[in-house]
């Protein structure tokens, strides 16, 4: 199944990417690159719903790229995670 949330992505004053995604509470990723922010972030992003969907929790609701307020210098991308199930994934 695949879930697509959007993440803020901004660069620190070291230059390195920072990756955040406003509906996962903590849910976070960072690289020295942006490709390697970007796979982190999908990492990220399947463990954080992995393990909300294995306790048995909810998904957030899915927050419209528009309306996401943003800070300087930051963009807004949405990134996906494609998660599989098998029976028995929920036991």
């Amino acid at each position: 199944m695949k879930f697509i949330y959007p993440a803020v992505i901004s660069k620190d004053e070291a230059g390195n990417y920072q990756v955040r995604f406003p509906d996962l509470e903590g849910c976070t990723a960072s690289g020295d690159s942006l490709d390697e922010a970007l796979d982190h972030a999908r990492d990220a992003q399947e463990g954080w719903i992995r393990v909300e969907l294995e306790e048995g929790g909810e998904l957030p609701h899915i927050t419209d790229k528009e309306d996401i307020e943003l800070a300087e210098g930051e963009i807004v991308r949405n990134i996906s995670a494609n998660i599989r199930f098998f029976e028995g994934w929920d036991e």
